[in-house]
């Protein structure tokens, strides 16, 4: 068995190497081979077959048509043990293609290991003037049991998955205008693996009647939290006899960003340059992650980065842990194919491996970045991998990209810098030629 689930490994292996430089049907063959596509899933990653207008005029209001974003696949991620195939949304240059470098330096010497915390989402229900604190808070105690079997009324089909709600938490804070105290009540919940929100949403405004006729206090708004601290997932990637420099240098980035701010803001930008691909690529809530784990790296009052790499010895090690609250079901991700068939390509049916992929991705996503900036500097590879963009705005055919690409790469390295105008010279220059 260990043997079969060793050659499946090596076969996977070799199908991604030099994927990046296949031709995008060469590719989706070999995906086939990797994430056992079917036709069906090829047709809705080619274009031939996408999201149907008659669903998309469901998703959102007044349709008009649609803003594609390229789909790529990240290469050479082994997590946990498993080869992976990462699909990534995103339409930033060098993105899919560091995550691919860094993931094969992990792979040779080192791993990546993932775990997952917890698994309750949050929802508020306020009472934002009470006159009464003392007893509103007794009477809700007192009434825990209670409130808990009503609010698991209203959403049976998480129960019968095993879900629900576990606990209610009371919370006392003075109100910000000075004008007295508000009490608000966190509902913790298990959604299995939706992401949660509608039907928190649900049972706190199922309840609120139910709170007012108990405490004779008034209710303010039932909602969600996207601060939710109590579902993290962490990962920890692990590189093995890595050269001082290099290692001190990486870890000097992460001094600098528990230092400042302003340096922390960037530095989990380039996380969520791994994180927020991946979310938009199987239907999730990108924007409800992205406020919860910024509000979590402020939780000390001051912005902290949301991952921690050390020289240990010889090795270097990064961590990394925040909230994660994502599904596999319901949503945009049962209803849009693409998503479907990311998760798929993923081979992941439960939230909390979705999870773990993706706070793996965005620590190794920030590991290309701090050995860039440790190194050559972020500009030199990401202007190359940019020299495409510019041929393209510089007006080159089809045709005539991969030669601009030539060409500009070399512009890059002798001048080192390159523009749109630079580009109009070089591609009037190579037409001149007659290429």
């Amino acid at each position: 068995m260990n043997q079969d689930k060793q050659n499946s490994s090596e076969i996977k292996r070799s199908l991604m190497e030099g994927f990046h430089l296949l031709t995008p049907r060469q590719r989706l063959d070999r995906m086939r081979a990797i994430s056992g596509l079917d036709d069906e899933d090829v047709a809705i990653l080619s274009g031939d077959s996408a999201l149907p207008t008659s669903v998309a005029e469901h998703l959102i209001e007044n349709v008009v048509g649609y803003f594609q974003i390229p789909l790529g696949v990240a290469t050479n991620f082994n997590i946990d043990g498993k080869d992976l195939l990462i699909p990534m949304a995103v339409e930033e240059t060098s993105i899919i293609a560091a995550a691919s470098a860094s993931a094969k330096w992990i792979r040779k010497d080192g791993s990546i290991r993932t775990y997952s915390k917890g698994s309750l989402i949050i929802g508020q229900i306020q009472l934002p003037s009470v006159q009464n604190v003392v007893r509103a808070r007794q009477l809700l105690h007192e009434s825990r049991d209670v409130l808990i079997e009503q609010g698991n009324l209203c959403i049976p089909g998480i129960v019968a998955r095993g879900g629900g709600i576990r606990d209610l938490a009371i919370r006392e804070l003075p109100r910000a205008d000075g004008q007295g105290t508000m009490l608000v009540i966190h509902v913790l919940a298990d959604p299995c693996d939706a992401m949660g929100a509608n039907l928190i949403n649900q049972v706190c405004e199922f309840l609120k009647p139910v709170i007012e006729d108990l405490t004779s206090e008034k209710v303010g708004m039932c909602i969600l939290s996207n601060l939710v601290d109590g579902k993290l997932a962490g990962a920890e990637v692990v590189i093995r006899n890595v050269e001082e420099k290099l290692g001190r240098g990486i870890e000097e980035a992460t001094h600098f960003a528990k230092s400042d701010p302003y340096r922390a803001a960037t530095h989990n930008k380039g996380v969520m340059n791994g994180i927020d691909p991946i979310l938009i690529a199987t239907g999730n809530d990108w924007r409800a992650v992205e406020s919860g784990i910024h509000s979590f790296a402020s939780r000390t009052g001051r912005l902290q980065p949301i991952t921690d790499w050390r020289l240990e010895g010889r090795d270097l090690v990064g961590r990394i842990e925040v909230p994660m609250a994502v599904g596999t079901v319901g949503g945009v991700t049962k209803l849009h194919p693409t998503a479907r068939v990311a998760l798929k390509m993923l081979g992941v049916s439960r939230a909390e491996d979705l999870a773990r992929v993706c706070v793996a991705v965005g620590l190794v996503q920030n590991l290309a970045a701090l050995k860039a900036l440790s190194t050559v500097g972020i500009v030199k590879g990401h202007m190359q991998l940019h020299a495409a963009n510019l041929a393209i705005a510089a007006g080159a055919t089809v045709h005539e990209i991969p030669e601009m690409r030539t060409r500009l790469s070399a512009v890059l390295k002798n001048e080192k810098t390159i523009n749109l105008t630079r580009a109009r010279q070089v591609l009037h220059d190579l037409r001149q030629e007659g290429f």
